[in-house]
């Protein structure tokens, strides 16, 4: 998910980012959060999605749930853990630990949501997500200038 990855770091990094809305006709609405909770291996959780509205209901089209590798001298990449698709009733989880702790891992599904993921990313930048982030970065800088200049006057 190398696009996300440069939104949040546009963005102001994952320390600074708790949560990213973005808008680009004809698709569906974004947004990248930075969770609270950690994930099964102890790491910081992303989630992606795309949000659609059914009966005013919001629906993950798909939502995927990410734990943030990073390591000294390597670029920070993504490793998945769950996957949700509301319209299709999909919920899968590949990595999770039990009350006791444990952790359960089934490597196929894991690998597939991988694939998957980097699938998902061309569509991501080919569809212009990362420009629509910047426009809408820009936008706001303005906005923010403006504001600022007329509490000076």
């Amino acid at each position: 998910m190398k696009t996300v990855l440069q939104i949040i770091e546009e963005a102001g990094g994952w320390t600074n980012v708790e949560c990213i809305s973005i808008e680009n006709e004809p698709w569906m609405r974004l947004v990248i959060e930075v969770l609270p909770e950690r994930g099964p291996d102890g790491r910081v959780v992303v989630s992606v999605a795309h949000y659609g509205v059914q009966n005013s209901d919001a629906m993950r089209d798909p939502e995927m749930l990410f734990e943030l590798i990073e390591e000294e001298g390597r670029p920070a990449e993504f490793w998945p853990f769950y996957f949700r698709n509301d319209y299709a009733g999909v919920e899968q989880w590949s990595r999770r630990r039990d009350e006791a702790g444990t952790l359960h891992c089934l490597p196929k599904l894991t690998h597939y949501l991988d694939q998957f993921a980097k699938l998902w990313d061309g569509n991501l930048r080919e569809q212009g997500f990362l420009e629509a982030f910047r426009r809408r970065a820009c936008a706001h800088a303005e906005l923010l200038r403006k504001q600022s200049e007329e509490r000076r006057a």
